[in-house]
């Protein structure tokens, strides 16, 4: 099947490329790029819109597995559902230390079934660290344990994990040498560790100087997750200027961030252990409950405390973040964009099927970012960050992942109340050359391959 994508504009920033273009798609992969028309089996007029890569979140967590080993795939409320329908070809998953099961065989899994996307996968620390018999995260490993979630970890990085991952706030047990010991597993191929750092707000230096410590004495890439929700309170500026200076010290370090201004985590995480109104200068009202009896309320003192103890798992949107920081973080060239999407049975961060999109209508078209700029942080940065081999780029022989869309009607359209509600302007989205996507409805939820690194 020969498909021609007719006189878009082509937005390429792994190849330096803005301009107008046709490009056929034939066999999985992008075959040929010209100036002038060429013969297809299909050809798609896309004058007036862009033609881009396939976005790439590298911050996803993955879907559950149903209980015969095969992946959750609603296709109206699975996360990989709706990173498809906002024009997203590629996540990494596995982050914030976390997996739903081994994430080596995840991958296995999504080669198997097929997923709405490709999916690469981080070993999560947290995970090997639970499978090793560290059950309390907030007790030290012994070092049998974290020899045993070391082995566990560079098994999976043998099989084809792209990086590891920590979510070092939620097992605050994790000491200095477990992190060292732990990271030393990317060492041999130089993969990448991401990282939920320790603490946020004003504590957030200390725990950046910590997992970079690591990271800078082992010689290995490090990707700072979400720094929205962890220097978004006041210290986004500082905060910056301090991976500025990371970087020119010789670190390869990098982050990501999300559009929003509220972040997402289990009512029952460490997040809300006692000192967070505090930490955060707020009250309980700040507090969204997305699930359960309470669901779309903002807390009280009362509802919070019943809440977490009858149902820790309930997820939570808090309204704390500022939205200027925000803004600061994603203007900045050593962030890329990042959804941090998690969604049980439909309920979330609308983050899950808005990021992307809202990057553009709301970062773009008001003028506080240049188009070509955003693509690139949706597409080449986080494709050479990862080592996503093919993908991230039109080239001739690259992965036919293609996103379609009108950048002037591009916008999220999920929110709060309704977390999973597709986009506006998505036009069509190509896995592997073949249509995934048009108009924002998903037409093949089953393209999506395993990513190893």
């Amino acid at each position: 099947m020969r498909t021609l994508l007719y006189g878009g504009r082509v937005i390429d920033p792994a190849n330096g490329v803005d301009g107008t273009l046709h490009l056929l798609l034939e066999d999985g992969k992008v075959a040929a790029v010209s100036a002038r028309p060429m013969p297809a089996d299909e050809t798609i007029d896309v004058r007036g819109k862009v033609v881009c890569p396939g976005f790439i979140d590298c911050h996803v967590h993955e879907d559950s597995l149903e209980k015969d080993g095969r992946l959750y795939a609603d296709p109206a409320r699975s996360v990989f559902s709706c990173m498809a329908r906002m024009g997203v070809t590629t996540v990494v998953a596995g982050n914030c230390g976390d997996n739903v099961c081994d994430p080596a065989d995840y991958l296995d899994a999504v080669d198997r079934q097929g997923a709405a996307v490709n999916v690469a996968m981080l070993a999560g620390h947290s995970f090997f660290r639970s499978q090793a018999g560290a059950i309390d995260p907030y007790a030290p490993a012994s070092p049998q344990q974290v020899a045993a979630a070391a082995q566990g970890m560079a098994r999976a990085l043998e099989r084809g994990c792209a990086g590891i991952s920590y979510g070092i706030r939620y097992a605050p047990g994790t000491t200095a040498r477990e992190l060292l010991d732990t990271a030393r597993v990317c060492v041999p191929a130089g993969k990448i560790a991401a990282c939920h750092l320790r603490d946020d707000a004003a504590a957030v230096f200390d725990a950046l100087d910590e997992f970079l410590s690591v990271t800078t004495a082992l010689g290995i890439p490090a990707q700072i997750s979400h720094i929205g929700s962890m220097a978004g309170f006041g210290q986004m500026e500082r905060f910056l200027d301090r991976i500025c200076l990371y970087r020119l010290q010789g670190a390869d370090v990098q982050c990501d961030c999300y559009p929003y201004s509220a972040f997402s985590t289990g009512l029952g995480s460490a997040t809300y252990d006692d000192g967070w109104l505090e930490r955060y200068g707020c009250g309980y009202d700040v507090l969204e409950l997305c699930e359960g009896a309470y669901k779309g309320q903002r807390c009280t003192e009362q509802i919070f405390r019943q809440v977490r103890r009858e149902f820790p798992d309930c997820r939570t949107v808090c309204h704390v973040m500022i939205p200027e920081q925000v803004a600061m973080a994603l203007a900045h060239p050593s962030v890329m964009l990042a959804s941090d999407a998690t969604m049980h049975l439909g309920q979330g961060h609308p983050r899950a099927a808005g990021t992307f999109p809202r990057l553009i209508a709301e970062y773009v078209r008001p003028g506080k970012m240049g188009l070509y700029d955003a693509v690139a942080k949706m597409t080449a940065m986080p494709s050479a960050r990862f080592r996503l081999a093919g993908k991230g780029r039109l080239n001739v022989g690259a992965d036919g992942d293609v996103t379609v869309f009108d950048p002037m009607t591009i916008r999220d359209r999920a929110t709060f109340d309704d977390p999973i509600a597709p986009p506006e302007g998505v036009a069509y989205v190509f896995i592997g050359g073949c249509m995934a996507v048009r108009d924002g409805s998903l037409l093949s939820p089953a393209l999506g391959r395993a990513v190893r690194v």
